[in-house]
């Protein structure tokens, strides 16, 4: 099979905009097919979120070894995984992964709900971050993982550092929050490199973090590495939020036809 695949292990948002909604249609403008593992489900639209109701980490396990071992993948990502059983499940199946897995460590919604357990942050940090080929938290992901202060670049760097120190091979900490330019820090392979582009004054954000890392675990399953992957994934995302369509009455989608 030649046609790039990857996989989102990942909650469910009807109103299209995030979870693995978002990353099937990423994948497609990126022409990868794409295969998606239901973790949990929400009543959410742009305004609100007023359910989460999480699948049985037993029916999570099947669902991935259903589609691994007939259409594998060539790069995964997870989103919002829900509790500390489902991290667990989803850990222990990725120690065997032969392709790339991106750990979008997702907390809340956009609109603030919580998306996973609090208890289940420690079984990220212990058992998924070092299976993770390339984590990418936000700065309160990043503070939550590290408990260090992440309030700008230098910040960003060393919860870098310590998130390598934990297991990840390679960390994005991306700057979406920071004051000024959006900036990302990535570490890969000791390596620093630095993503900015200029902010841009909208309210219609919903999904930009799930959007930003099925990018580039769409251009992983392409053959990318990580740098030019992250790279291409940043202009994506950039161009989605300066193009998104204004639909909804809070915060609306970005543009996946980007």
């Amino acid at each position: 099979m030649t046609l790039p695949r990857a996989l989102t292990i990942a909650g469910s948002d009807p109103s299209g905009g995030a979870g693995l909604q978002a990353d099937l249609k990423t994948f497609h403008q990126f022409g990868v097919y794409g295969e998606a593992v239901v973790t949990l489900i929400t009543v959410q639209n742009t305004e609100r979120v007023s359910r989460v109701e999480c699948l049985s980490p037993d029916l999570v396990k099947q669902q991935i070894e259903a589609v691994i071992s007939d259409i594998p993948p060539r790069a995964a990502k997870t989103g919002a995984l829900g509790n500390a059983g489902i991290v667990e499940t989803v850990a222990s199946l990725a120690a065997h992964f032969d392709f790339p897995l991106v750990v979008d460590p997702v907390m809340f919604s956009k609109q603030g709900a919580r998306l996973i357990e609090e208890d289940a942050w420690r079984t990220i940090a212990e058992r998924l971050l070092p299976r993770a080929t390339l984590i990418t938290p936000n700065l309160e992901e990043a503070r939550a993982l590290t408990d260090c202060e992440v309030l700008d670049v230098e910040g960003m760097r060393r919860a870098a550092e310590a998130l390598t120190k934990m297991g990840a091979r390679s960390v994005l900490v991306k700057g979406g929050h920071l004051a000024g330019n959006a900036t990302d820090v990535l570490l890969h392979a000791g390596q620093w490199f630095e993503y900015s582009t200029t902010r841009v004054d909208t309210r219609h954000t919903h999904g930009t973090g799930c959007t930003y890392s099925a990018a580039i675990t769409a251009e992983l399953a392409r053959g990318k590495e990580i740098p030019a992957a992250v790279e291409s994934a940043k202009r994506f995302i950039t161009e989605a939020i300066l193009t998104n369509p204004g639909l909804g009455a809070g915060n609306g989608p970005v543009n996946h036809f980007a």
